[in-house]
């Protein structure tokens, strides 16, 4: 067996990696607005990148690499929707950073912000003149990744193997908007000293991901720049599959809430438990027709208990139903069960109750089969439509 407990050190945390946040006058204010992590090993590198068409020029760079030892990231531009121009200077800054920090294998870029707007290269390439890459200050290279985000988002755990071995799993993540991920999140950065090779590391990271960001939606729209780097340098010298799996699982899932809970103006995560569906594939169908309905986020912000909300995107998923056999609680109180309306005003009161909490889960069961599937939520009120409405200017 093995044992997973916290680390407090974020990307940090495994040995032998490096981070840091800084100023590059990217954001008005003078807040952190560049980090990077490094290696002082080569890593082996899995991703998992946007499915939108309209990627961005990091997207572009980083397909197809699978070693690293270095990753940059600026804030308040998302270098998307700039052509080949993009491209260019994305290139232009790393060849600077390649040239004047040394021992960089494959440096790749990540970019958050606006769309359609040229890097402010030259900043960029005075801002990672700052960059010292024997700090290890994580919660600065968390914080200045964030855009809209209220909070920066950060965690690592230690696994301890049956022959007392350990590695380490460190991670930290942006997003708050523009969040339905069709691979990933907004932006992710993982890193680990488990000794585990490419193949492996990118099947499990895929299947965790499907689970976790895959099953997180803010406000249904898939970014141009969502980007996931899981980097191992090998340096703890040891590895085990499954226990690899279930940190993994256990750092991208908290993240993965973390980014749902801090959806710009949200106060709700909720989480949708659907089960009884014909196969888990549809089960995912249903749950992320839920997650994402703008009805029932309203609802959830209004702290209406709308159950018909619910079964209304049910039947709009396309998944197989039926109403004489679904059900529909709000935690362990009943709405409505197998074609039975039970929403009398006790019912009524308690699920409003409920509501009230900053988190809690909705259950539908389809009584059809034994596929399941848990995606996350929150409300949408009228923050959300004033940080959007601003977000550029």
């Amino acid at each position: 067996m093995y044992k997973i407990s916290s680390n407090s050190e974020g990307v940090c945390a495994p040995l032998g990696f490096y981070a840091d946040g800084i100023s590059a006058g990217l954001k008005a204010d003078g807040a952190k607005d560049m980090a990077f992590v490094y290696s002082d090993q080569p890593c082996v590198l899995a991703s998992v990148l946007t499915t939108n068409k309209m990627a961005a020029a990091p997207i572009h760079h980083a397909k197809g690499v699978k070693q690293t030892n270095f990753v940059m990231i600026n804030s308040k531009n998302a270098n998307a929707m700039t052509g080949k121009p993009g491209l260019v200077d994305l290139e232009e800054i790393l060849d600077v950073v390649k040239q004047e920090k040394g021992g960089l294998i494959n440096p790749l870029m990540s970019s958050t912000g606006v769309i359609g707007v040229r890097l402010p290269k030259e900043k960029i390439i005075e801002g990672t003149r700052k960059f010292d890459l024997s700090v290890k200050n994580p919660h600065a290279a968390a914080e200045a990744i964030m855009t809209t985000d209220r909070f920066s988002k950060e965690i690592a755990v230690d696994v301890e193997l049956e022959d007392g071995k350990t590695f380490t799993i460190g991670a930290m993540a942006k997003g708050a908007g523009m969040i339905n991920p069709a691979m990933a999140t907004m932006l992710c950065y993982i890193t680990t000293d488990a000794q585990v090779n490419y193949i492996t590391m990118q099947e499990i990271l895929a299947r965790v991901n499907a689970k976790t960001f895959n099953a997180a939606s803010v406000d249904g729209d898939t970014s141009t720049n969502d980007t996931v780097f899981l980097m191992s340098n090998a340096r703890a010298v040891c590895h085990d599959d499954d226990a690899f799996e279930e940190a993994l699982f256990i750092v991208m899932d908290f993240l993965a809430k973390e980014l749902v809970r801090d959806g710009e103006g949200a106060t709700k995560l909720v989480t949708y438990h659907v089960t009884g569906a014909y196969s888990n594939t549809e089960a995912e169908r249903v749950a992320k027709s839920l997650s994402n309905s703008l009805l029932i986020k309203t609802a959830l912000y209004g702290e209406d208990p709308n159950w018909g909300r619910i079964a209304m995107s049910v039947g709009a998923s396309g998944a197989v139903c039926d109403e004489a056999k679904l059900s529909i609680s709000y935690e362990d109180v009943v709405l409505f069960e197998n074609g039975k309306n039970l929403f009398d005003a006790a019912v009524e009161s308690a699920a409003s109750e409920i509501m009230k909490r900053d988190a809690f889960t909705i259950n539908v069961d389809l009584g059809i089969g034994g596929g399941s599937f848990r995606a996350y939520g929150c409300d949408l009120g009228n923050e959300y439509i004033k940080i959007n409405a601003d977000y550029r200017t």
